[in-house]
């Protein structure tokens, strides 16, 4: 050790940001070690670099006892005394003891203990950055695809896109610019930096984009009140304005359709239906099932179940209920409503049967509804 290791490690400071007292301690705890391997394990040694001078020193120690049991790490007060006046029962005592040829077992450690603290830092400062992220959307290049997923370069690290997470029938390409959501961030694993695990299917990932397109989401003038994704199909989203002069359906469709085009175009043609919440149970769940046309609603929370059943002109009926029930379930999962549609001819049919009993439900008209 010497003062060029010193300044070294000054630079070293300064660059990576990382302390030099700090990368001292651990360069003299790893020169513990490595001096027991050599000189004994059973041994108490406490190793000492001049924080200036870069002076390295190996003392030895004992601990002052009445009776000796183990004579590696404890000393009789006599013989303490040789070493120096002035010890007492249960003083330790320390000698230097270092070896001449210890400078270059010294020198290695040094640098090996300088390289691992840098791989330490640098994947202590890649986890804080993107810890930083959870939640958030970043964006990613396509590095390389696998069986089980797709790995992708997001800067200083890669993350890893497992293959339930790819929006369905999208297909990735070495070198292609995409956005992730960012679901979890775990800390280096095995030598390995940290593993960033992201979504192209998270509803939040929609949640996201309509906040970087949407001036008036991220000013909180318009909010987002629920989300409901099929990944790589539909998406519904609800929204709503905290002034009147503002569409909040309009302010998320863009002039001309241009905002919920770029984010339909980043999520590969997935359509979205964005409707305008409302605190009326009948209006919203109506405005959840577009783009059919509702007719009627009647709502029941007896017994704390959400069940309504929704009536619908019989062409409408089919686009109301969606592909394979696809309409019919996100506009449940968005609202929180059970939802049964029927058509106006067998609603009609039902009206005349005697197990059902229009009392059960709270009827609305939707005709005064803003939908």
């Amino acid at each position: 050790m010497n003062h060029e290791f010193i300044d070294a490690l000054r630079a070293l400071e300064k660059e990576k940001g990382i302390k030099k007292d700090v990368m001292i301690e651990a360069i003299e705890k790893a020169l513990v070690t490595a001096y027991k391997k050599d000189y004994g394990n059973d041994t108490d040694v406490r190793v000492s670099i001049n924080r200036e001078t870069g002076r390295m020193q190996v003392f030895r120690r004992w601990k002052v006892a009445e009776q000796v049991e183990n004579p590696q790490t404890e000393i009789s007060l006599e013989e303490a005394k040789k070493i120096r006046t002035g010890f007492g029962i249960g003083d330790v005592v320390e000698k230097e003891v270092t070896p001449k040829t210890f400078g270059r077992i010294a020198a290695q450690t040094a640098g090996q203990m300088v390289v691992q603290k840098i791989r330490e830092e640098e994947r202590s400062s890649i986890y804080d950055r993107y810890a930083d992220s959870t939640d958030e959307t970043i964006n990613a290049i396509v590095k390389r695809v696998e069986k089980n997923g797709v790995y992708l370069d997001i800067g200083k690290t890669d993350a890893f896109l497992a293959q339930q997470e790819i929006i369905p029938g999208e297909r990735l390409t070495p070198g292609e610019y995409v956005k992730v959501y960012v679901v979890t961030v775990s800390r280096s694993t095995q030598g390995q930096g940290p593993q960033v695990h992201v979504s192209r299917t998270h509803p939040n990932l929609v949640r996201r984009l309509f906040e970087s397109e949407v001036p008036e989401i991220r000013n909180g003038i318009v909010q987002i009140h629920a989300i409901a994704r099929e990944a790589g199909f539909r998406t519904k989203i609800a929204v709503s304005s905290l002034q009147d002069d503002i569409d909040p359906v309009g302010a998320c469709v863009g002039q001309r359709g241009t905002r919920v085009e770029r984010i339909v175009d980043e999520l590969k043609g997935e359509k979205i239906d964005i409707i305008r919440w409302s605190e009326v149970p009948a209006q919203y769940i109506a405005s959840a099932l577009s783009p059919a046309r509702v007719t009627a609603v009647w709502t029941d929370e007896t017994g704390g179940q959400k069940a309504a059943r929704v009536v619908v002109p019989d062409d409408q009926l089919s686009l109301a209920i969606g592909r394979e029930g696809q309409n019919a379930r996100l506009a449940a999962k968005l609202t929180g409503w059970g939802i049964d549609i029927k058509s106006q001819s067998e609603m009609d049919s039902l009206m005349e049967e005697e197990d059902f009993e229009e009392e059960d439900f709270e009827a609305e008209d939707l005709g005064d509804l803003d939908l």
